[in-house]
């Protein structure tokens, strides 16, 4: 095991009704003036959006208002929130939403307090310092981004590029988490969460750094616990069990607390990054296109490890022949994938074999020419593992 340092300063309020604390918990934290981001329209339908406001007026805090986040966020929205909130003085975001809104109010947080380009963060040309501190209302399980310092968003230039930051000014002072507003998730936008979860996990335990089986066990159960509760979660969408179950292991992907002490990978994501920017296509949905042809080709790098993987999460009955139960794991999770409507190949996702030379070139832009770190990986292999996609 690795040398490591472990930082979660985020304060959780998990259950039911837990929406109804927001304008205590920006009171206790000495918000003063709130930006309220959140998405298109699902918070105002169902009347989240009005419940977070009426508590923070009853509080006595003032308050301006951003919608407009969308899945894969994009850099104008995020501009024309740190104009916002420079105009207006705010001193405290609040996202209500998924990790749509959240990552987007993660970049406006550290673009509102900095005199240059937000996206010199993204591009490497700056290290954040400080940032608005900021907070939220959890309605989709999935990114991880009300625990974790990541945030990922799409510049609209020719080609878009799609990068992630990770920073610990912007983790959250404090996430709400009620599972009942993920009641009136579509089963698609459920199954994308749970892939979206179940990756980082995989970008975690796929290592080659050895002596970590606590983490490993730990994982492994967390794995275990999504796969038990998904399908429940897309048969029965008010079940809270399976949705407290869900929206838990989806923080717990991304805290890092699986990921300490060892290498990361983080391949896969950068893959699916071109596929989204591509195709504006759900995240989740891409990294179930992406990680089964990954492993694919990476399974050998550490047979053991896979056929581990195999055994303990997906219960494949191992005969003595480690690759057959290597091989017989990921045919587990494609499985699994599709049986909860999740897209495994290119033609089921919308992407085109014929785009893969344009869509190496974009990645090789982002990475420089090479990524990965459980087998390092050039662009004739990045080609390679978007053919096995198709």
């Amino acid at each position: 095991m690795n040398n490591f340092t472990f930082h979660r300063p985020t304060e959780f309020i998990f259950g039911k009704d837990t929406e109804l604390q927001s304008g205590k918990m920006l009171k206790k934290y000495g918000a003063k003036k709130v930006l309220i981001h959140y998405g298109t329209g699902s918070v105002v339908k169902s009347g989240l959006l009005q419940k977070v406001e009426d508590t923070i007026k009853a509080e006595g805090i003032t308050y301006i208002k951003l919608g407009g986040a969308v899945p894969n966020p994009v850099d104008s929205l995020v501009y024309e929130g740190i104009e916002l909130c420079k105009k207006e003085g705010v001193d405290f975001i609040l996202a209500v939403g998924g990790g749509s809104a959240i990552d987007s109010a993660k970049a406006i947080a550290i673009g509102a307090v900095y005199d240059g380009d937000f996206w010199d963060f993204y591009d490497n040309k700056a290290v954040s310092e400080k940032a608005i501190p900021l907070a939220t209302v959890l309605t989709i399980p999935a990114a991880g981004s009300e625990v974790s310092n990541s945030s990922v968003i799409t510049k609209m230039s020719n080609p878009p590029l799609k990068r992630g930051l990770n920073t610990d000014t912007t983790r959250p002072v404090f996430s709400l988490m009620n599972p009942e507003l993920n009641y009136t998730l579509p089963p698609f936008q459920t199954a994308c969460g749970v892939a979206d979860m179940m990756s980082h996990i995989f970008e975690r335990y796929f290592t080659n750094t050895k002596g970590v089986r606590l983490i490993d066990e730990m994982s492994e159960a967390v794995l275990r616990t999504v796969i038990k509760y998904a399908p429940i979660a897309i048969k029965e969408p008010n079940n809270y069990e399976a949705r407290a179950n869900l929206t838990w292991a989806g923080m717990l992907a991304h805290d890092d607390s699986l990921g300490v002490g060892r290498e990361q990978d983080w391949g896969s994501h950068l893959l699916e990054h071109e596929l989204s920017a591509m195709y504006n296509v759900a995240h989740g949905a891409g990294l179930a296109t992406v990680f089964p042809a990954w492993m694919l080709y990476v399974y050998k790098q550490d047979m053991d490890r896979f056929a581990r993987w195999a055994v303990k999460v997906w219960g494949v009955e191992c005969k003595g022949n480690k690759e057959e139960t290597a091989l017989a794991g990921i045919q587990a999770l494609k499985d699994f994938w599709s049986s909860i409507g999740l897209p495994i190949t290119f033609e089921q996702l919308g992407a085109k074999k014929e785009d893969i030379p344009a869509i190496v070139d974009v990645l090789k832009l982002n990475t420089g020419g090479s990524f990965s770190s459980f087998m390092k990986l050039n662009m004739e292999d990045a080609a390679k593992i978007y053919n096995l996609a198709v």
